[in-house]
């Protein structure tokens, strides 16, 4: 079987310009955009009231995994009704200001459709990690501790 290969192109634009450029390091601010073709762009920094580059990886490692997960119940035959993942991200900085993540830890709630096998979801979610492509890509633990329930709906 022949592989495929999959190129993502995008734009990051510096917006945070305050009108002296980077004359000092109060004089400017980390905002940016983030621009993918004609979608939506992702207003981001370093500012907490913006996406931060961190956040938006510990979301690609969460998406990735619901989007694996989602695609596997629906071949398997389990019928997904809710999934909410609360992941968590855990990065070390150093004394001299590098840093790096160590550790990101995803606990998806699903709730599965009346009659649904609980536990063919609960190993779904391991072949969903071996799936995923932005996990496969990591030199960290990305740990996942679902919990299924049966919806009543």
């Amino acid at each position: 079987m022949s592989k495929k290969q999959h190129t993502y192109e995008l734009t990051v634009a510096w917006t945070g310009d305050l009108g002296s450029d980077t004359s000092a390091y109060d004089a400017y601010s980390c905002d940016h955009l983030v621009r993918v073709g004609n979608k939506t762009a992702i207003e981001a920094s370093s500012d907490a009231a913006r996406h931060n580059p961190e956040d938006l990886f510990v979301a690609s490692l969460s998406s990735c995994h619901m989007l694996w997960y989602l695609h596997l119940c629906a071949t398997n035959g389990i019928v997904v009704t809710g999934y909410i993942d609360d992941a968590i991200g855990t990065m070390q900085e150093e004394a001299k200001g590098d840093g790096r993540f160590v550790d990101v830890l995803l606990r998806p709630r699903v709730s599965i459709g009346a009659g649904g096998d609980v536990e063919l979801a609960k190993r779904l979610h391991e072949e969903a990690h071996r799936f995923c492509f932005i996990a496969n890509s990591v030199n960290f633990p990305v740990r996942c501790e679902p919990s299924i329930d049966i919806s009543t709906v």
